[in-house]
């Protein structure tokens, strides 16, 4: 353990996954909410359209992934919200094209290689550099900030966009920027979990947390420590197991909602006996049943 804490690389990669750990689930959990979970793995295709431009002209692939991710996050909403009848083409498209051009880019510049591609796509410890870092700290520091500085109005948005749009919120400025927050999250989640993988760390941790958290502030606090717990023990696992560290990160996210949804069961029938008791022994109209949540539970925030 000491020898790999010492490891230059290795600190690198570690301070990458903590920051990946805490931004994938806090930005998941909006998405999550809006029934848009596979909305990060989209953007994923998107951004290897960035990473093959910074090869190609030189440059950092975070920032430029950074860059095309954000305008096909963009995109992506304006088509949900104005493409009604199309939409689903027009993404597919998006898709299929931001995965095909990022591979085509990648082998006509200088430096690209079915290596440097399989790393952008699976995550790799030994390539995350010092820019990386840099980079995904400021990156980072800006998901953090909005996910939660903003949560009560992008919750609201996420929960009921007219409920949301009758209160005065700006609603489309609002989903704007968790499109734009998710893009910027699976740029910084891509050197450690990988563009294919990265829509999982957004939406596993957040699903497993749902099984016991009752409370909007309880799943972004129990979805993010789970986040950070699985990222920082696959990347360890990865180091010492010589695996791939996205792989693991997310089979260990899917081990933990296993665990937590085997538990779930057991502590809602305990509550709701525990209910059923309090009221004497009647029934309760206003007990949630077994592994259901009161309705005004989410809506704490």
């Amino acid at each position: 353990m000491i020898e790999m804490l010492q490891s230059p690389f290795m600190q690198r990669a570690l301070i990458a996954a903590l920051l990946v750990g805490i931004t994938a689930p806090a930005v998941g959990i909006y998405l999550v909410q809006r029934r848009q979970a596979l909305m990060g793995d989209g953007i994923g295709h998107v951004a290897m359209t960035g990473v093959g431009l910074g090869f190609l002209m030189s440059a950092n692939p975070i920032w430029m992934a950074t860059l095309v991710s954000v305008l096909g996050a963009v995109l992506m909403e304006l088509i949900r919200t104005y493409g009604r009848t199309r939409g689903d083409i027009a993404l597919a498209m998006l898709f299929y094209g931001g995965m095909a051009g990022g591979v085509l880019l990648i082998e006509l510049s200088d430096s690209g290689s079915t290596a440097n591609l399989t790393s952008y796509l699976f995550g790799s410890l030994s390539t995350v550099s010092d820019g990386d870092v840099t980079a995904i700290v400021l990156l980072a520091a800006f998901v953090v900030a909005v996910s939660l500085g903003l949560r009560r109005q992008l919750f609201a948005v996420s929960q009921d966009e007219e409920f949301a749009r009758v209160t005065g919120l700006p609603v489309r400025a609002l989903n704007l920027l968790i499109a734009v927050t998710a893009a910027v999250t699976v740029s910084v989640a891509m050197r450690v979990v990988g563009l294919l993988l990265v829509s999982a760390l957004m939406v596993v941790p957040v699903a497993a947390a749902q099984q016991l958290a009752r409370s909007f502030k309880a799943t972004y606090a129990l979805a993010v420590g789970i986040g950070v717990v699985v990222a920082l023990t696959g990347t360890t696992t990865s180091y010492f197991q010589d695996v791939p560290p996205g792989a693991t990160i997310v089979m260990l996210a899917i081990g933990v909602f296993v665990l937590l949804t085997a538990l779930a069961a057991p502590l809602a029938r305990r509550r709701a006996r525990a209910l059923e008791a309090d009221s004497g022994g009647g029934a309760d109209c206003t007990a949630p049943m077994p592994g259901s949540r009161r309705p005004n539970d989410d809506v704490k925030v």
